[in-house]
């Protein structure tokens, strides 16, 4: 039974390990996050390669009318036509 609970906290813990990693992978790439990355991402991590995605493309900061838009548009590109190693700057957005 002790085995059982360590054997369990170690896959705990190696999963939130993972998904940290996975979050901060998509926070920091932009528009160069790939698909597999932002699905798992949380939607603070989502918003921020969303946000920084926009403004590497424009130069300025976007609305958040805009990021909002923009975050669907990639949501539905990867869940549908994009594959898991497309980037998000794939997806059509304004």
């Amino acid at each position: 039974m002790k085995r059982m609970k360590v054997m369990t906290s170690i896959v705990a813990a190696g999963l939130a390990s993972g998904a940290l990693l996975t979050g901060c992978g998509a926070k920091a790439e932009g528009g160069d996050t790939e698909c597999k990355d932002y699905l798992s991402a949380n939607d603070q991590d989502k918003q921020a390669a969303v946000s920084k995605m926009l403004k590497d493309e424009k130069g300025t900061d976007a609305s958040q009318l805009e990021i909002t838009g923009t975050k669907l548009s990639v949501q539905t590109f990867c869940q549908t036509a994009g594959t898991e190693n497309s980037t998000i700057k794939e997806a059509p957005h304004l």
